[in-house]
């Protein structure tokens, strides 16, 4: 891991031991990476409604707008306590789109460090973005 990556994957980390996963016990963590190089994190909170769940990478990505950043969001980690690294779902996906672009950079790793690099648009390619509201 770069020293990047490695800030990244920490903050991760720590946010990914305070999500709230009482129902399906899958404990995430993300952070990002704003294009003025401020770090934000967040964690999975499930509700026992299930779809008013909400995913480590959105409240990352929501926590950098409440927090004002303005810049577009430049790379993601995605830390889960699986064997396997788990990718952002659809959902995670479409906000990433709204505050991304094709050139965002996505990691998905375990605790172990065991990672995982694609482009956002090589995992959601044709995205539904701001532009096609114009």
């Amino acid at each position: 891991m770069t020293d990047l990556q490695k800030k990244l994957f920490d903050a991760a980390c720590i946010a990914q031991k305070r999500a709230h996963a009482p129902y399906s016990g899958a404990l995430i963590g993300a952070a990002v990476l704003t294009g003025d190089g401020q770090i934000f994190s967040g964690c999975n909170v499930e509700n026992a409604s299930y779809g008013g769940t909400v995913c480590a990478e959105r409240v990352a990505i929501w926590k950098s707008v409440s927090e004002g950043a303005k810049k577009e969001i430049k790379e993601v980690m995605v830390v889960s306590d699986a064997d396997k690294p788990w990718p952002p779902c659809g959902f995670c996906r479409q906000v990433i789109a709204e505050f991304g672009s094709e050139d965002t950079v996505i990691y998905t790793a375990n605790l172990a460090g065991k990672m995982k690099t694609f482009k956002f648009g090589d995992i959601f390619p044709e995205a539904f973005t701001p532009s096609h509201l114009d």
